[in-house]
């Protein structure tokens, strides 16, 4: 018997331990207090979010629509799950003001037609099966759908359903202001052109979601009820008028101010019989008083972004790609392509503010005078020379901002008596620029066509979910301002992809030396043939040239040897990185509880001995 004493201690021991760590873990799941422990945060509300869960003051309902069932891939299964995590968090931080409500749509069942009825749109699989994937957010009367979530913008799913939230528990539009140098909101009758002009689709997609007031262009105030400003193309802006805006940030107003040194949709005349030219506009005072440059003479050129091809390849009309666009900011995360037509670039020297670019060119770009902007071919590159730094197009200033107009503002000759009234702000505000103005006019946003004798419009990229994005995010308050960008649960092998491309740097540097080469061989050959003299056969190869062609085709031999070795490399070093960490990721934790085990068995077996 007591030969197996210690065995049966150690069996009781073992289910003592497995009912105590049982134990724990039923007390744990009982306690509020929780930790988030991934690197992005990813189960961790924001406090803008937070702070409207707590303010509802009355129910909100959320409908969460998600496909059961194999035929759901695994992928979408875990990303649903993710979702409905983020929805319990929702519900932790608003309490009993945030009623959520779980269906599962199955195929001719009543709970599709209910999501159907919600605004919920059915997701096809690649076997041609449908499910669900979406929310409803009401109360009362008000209804927010989110038709369709896609784990392709998982980074901003707090950021969508904590707008739903905020726009169901408000029942009325936002309202903000438009004040515009062009017909955005269209025109009766131009002088210029003898025509009437309809609305922009930017102007009708503002309206449909907010309530837009105009504002003139030679306002002399900003009327208090409203909190967000959109300005376009603020040209020849009276100085009254600049002060207006002025004060509306020092009192916590939100300007979105597009500006632009060669404004192409603004053809604008000049004397007569010279044909009409594209105006310019900035805020020059307030611009000064920020810190914030841009020159109105001058046009962003780049190789990179350059639309297209042959001798219509034009480097100052920009077609931006994600690459361009700062993926961390709520605004532009998922914007995929820009068209940013004869725009310019923004510099910020003022270190009392906090700058966040928006989006960028590329560093192989370059300022190029207006008077060039509409080159295009060998004729708008021949001289090109890179800037080497990437120029911001569009960003966001954050900070206490501090009045541009500190000795007060003239009307005309005459001093303006109590100005300013506001010498710096009392809280943080923010102000978003941009130096395009065509990117929102429609021949630079949308497409326009004739189905079946109507017309219908299309986005042709980005432009107006990048500027409704803007207006969206200001007009919500403070608190969706302060969302961040979730990070992805798809977490990239980021050391790998940085071998990679450290592999691919050594790759084209030898692809360099190789054309180089080839270069220096051809101008080599060139020079044997003229000390040949004219006379002399072009067909016959002395036999110089025959060893240099010799050495040529060595040379690109071996050069291709160096390069199937570097490729070579590149993959035994990626596929050795990937099996590591798996096996890190994989088997590392069970062995180290079995070594931990084996470690225990021994120092008691030393015991016992």
């Amino acid at each position: 018997m007591k030969k197996y004493e210690h065995l049966l201690y150690s069996a009781v021991g073992l289910v003592a331990l497995l009912l105590l760590l049982v134990a724990v873990n039923f007390l744990l799941s009982r306690v509020p207090a929780r930790a988030d422990l991934t690197e992005g945060h990813l189960y961790t509300l924001s406090d803008g979010t937070r702070k409207i869960l707590r303010g509802l003051s009355s129910p909100v309902t959320v409908k969460l629509y998600i496909s059961q069932g194999e035929a759901v891939p695994v992928q979408l299964r875990s990303f649903a799950q993710r979702v409905e995590d983020l929805v319990r968090e929702f519900k932790q931080a608003a309490g009993s003001n945030l009623i959520v409500e779980r269906y599962n749509p199955k195929p001719d069942s009543e709970e599709e037609d209910a999501a159907q009825l919600d605004g919920i749109e059915p997701q096809q699989l690649y076997t041609g099966e449908q499910f669900y994937l979406g929310l409803a957010v009401s109360q009362l009367d008000r209804k927010q759908a989110i038709s369709a979530i896609s784990p392709q913008r998982e980074q901003l799913l707090e950021y969508d359903l904590v707008r739903a939230i905020a726009r169901v528990g408000n029942p009325e539009r936002p309202k903000i202001g438009l004040m515009a140098g062009l017909p955005v909101l269209g025109e009766r009758f131009n002088p210029y052109t003898r025509q009437s002009s309809d609305p922009w689709v930017l102007a009708n997609e503002l309206k449909r979601e907010f309530e837009v007031k105009e504002v003139p262009m030679s306002a002399k105030e900003i009327d208090k009820d409203l909190n967000v400003l959109l300005v376009i193309h603020p040209r020849d802006i009276p100085p009254l008028t600049e002060y207006a805006l002025d004060q509306f940030v020092l009192r916590g107003g939100k300007l979105i101010a597009f500006v632009d040194p060669y404004a192409y949709f603004d053809q604008q005349p000049t004397m007569p019989g010279i044909p009409p030219q594209p105006s310019s506009s900035t805020l020059p005072t307030l611009f000064k008083a920020w810190g914030v440059g841009m020159n109105p003479e001058k046009v962003v050129s780049d190789v990179v972004f350059g639309s297209g091809g042959g001798q219509r390849y034009t480097p100052t009309v920009l077609s931006l790609n994600r690459t361009a666009f700062n993926r961390d900011d709520v605004v532009t995360s998922q914007i995929e392509t820009l068209l940013y037509a004869f725009g310019g670039a923004i510099e910020v020297k003022n270190k009392d503010l906090k700058v966040v670019e928006l989006v960028k060119s590329s560093p192989n770009s370059m300022l190029v005078d207006n008077a060039n902007a509409t080159k295009s071919g060998d004729e708008a590159t021949k001289s090109f020379k890179p800037s080497g730094a990437a120029m911001p197009l569009a960003l966001r200033l954050n900070g206490r901002f501090k009045t541009a107009f500190p000795d007060g503002v003239k009307d005309g000759d005459k001093p303006v008596p109590n100005t300013p009234q506001l010498r710096e702000s009392t809280a943080d505000n923010s102000v978003i620029l941009v130096a395009d103005v065509d990117l929102l006019a429609d021949g630079a946003a949308v497409d326009v066509q004739e189905i079946f004798g109507r017309k219908v419009i299309v986005p042709s990229n980005g432009n107006l979910a990048f500027a409704m994005g803007m207006v969206e995010q200001f007009a919500g308050g403070d608190e969706l301002l302060s969302l961040r960008s979730r990070a992805a649960a798809f977490r990239p092998l980021t050391v790998v992809r940085e071998l990679e491309a450290e592999a691919q740097k050594q790759y084209f540097g030898k692809i360099q030396a190789l054309e180089e080469e080839v270069q220096k061989t051809q101008a080599k050959l060139q020079e044997l043939q003229k000390s040949q003299g004219a006379g002399k056969s072009g067909q016959i190869l002395s036999p110089e040239q025959q060893a240099e062609i010799e050495r040529f085709r060595k040379t690109v031999a071996e050069s291709r040897l160096a390069l199937k070795e570097v490729r070579k490399n590149l993959r035994q070093d990626a596929e050795s990185l990937v099996f590591w960490t798996k096996v890190a990721n994989i088997a590392l934790m069970p062995l180290l509880v079995a070594f931990a085990g084996l470690l225990v068995a021994l120092v008691r077996r030393r015991r016992m001995a």
